[in-house]
């Protein structure tokens, strides 16, 4: 049996939003099609589809710790999020993908402390390591601040390795696929986007009286994209 909350919010979904969408879940039986993919951490208060509010159908969503994107390679290493990169660019051909970091990642923290082995197989710290050119790139630090610049960091190296996948190039330099980053504010629900230009991480939805502008600006990649 499932557990008692899963089975609770599944009667919920039955009766509310799946009867009120139930023409859509019936074309989408036929096949997806989807414009946008998201590469999120795994984290459980990080939800895509929440945080932006999406239709189902609507975001091809990749999740991992620490919302990582490996460099190409085909030797044998990582290949459960390139496999996913592979299939949303080749067989539904979307059209953007969006890096999406987080506040307080318990995978860029895992890196930052260099706890190991922080399991049996230490899979979570081999994972992690991936890290360590955006770690690079920032220089030595410590403490929440330097938690906070590492976590812009590695979004801005995923899309560094984004670039390495001659599928993603080449559809970039074509103009045909754009690369996003983001990073998403758990506590004040503030979504910031990398600005190409400059590299800086600006207010998705500024607000009144606040700057847009977040003083973390990591080294410019040099990737293409928003």
């Amino acid at each position: 049996m499932l557990p008692q909350t899963l089975t609770d919010g599944y009667r919920a979904f039955l009766d509310d939003r799946f009867a009120r969408e139930r023409g859509r879940y019936e074309t989408l039986a036929d096949g997806q099609s989807p414009e946008i993919m998201v590469i999120s951490c795994c984290d459980s208060r990080v939800s895509p589809e929440v945080i932006f509010d999406a239709r189902p159908g609507e975001l091809f969503v990749v999740r991992n710790v620490a919302n990582l994107v490996p460099p190409f390679e085909t030797a044998g290493e990582y290949h459960g999020t390139s496999a996913a990169l592979e299939f949303a660019v080749q067989a539904l051909k979307v059209q953007h993908i969006v890096v999406l970091g987080h506040a307080r990642c318990g995978g860029v923290r895992a890196f930052a402390d260099d706890a190991a082995p922080l399991s049996p197989g230490d899979f979570i710290g081999r994972w992690v390591s991936l890290i360590a050119p955006a770690a690079e790139r920032i220089g030595p630090g410590r403490g929440d601040d330097y938690l906070e610049r590492l976590e812009y960091a590695t979004v801005e190296n995923s899309l560094t390795n984004l670039m390495t996948f001659p599928c993603v190039r080449i559809l970039v330099e074509r103009g045909r696929l754009h690369l996003h980053g983001a990073h998403f504010g758990i506590a004040t629900g503030e979504l910031r986007v990398r600005d190409p230009e400059t590299g800086a991480f600006r207010l998705a939805v500024p607000e009144a009286g606040t700057s847009p502008t977040r003083l973390i600006r990591c080294q410019d990649t040099g990737s293409s994209g928003g």
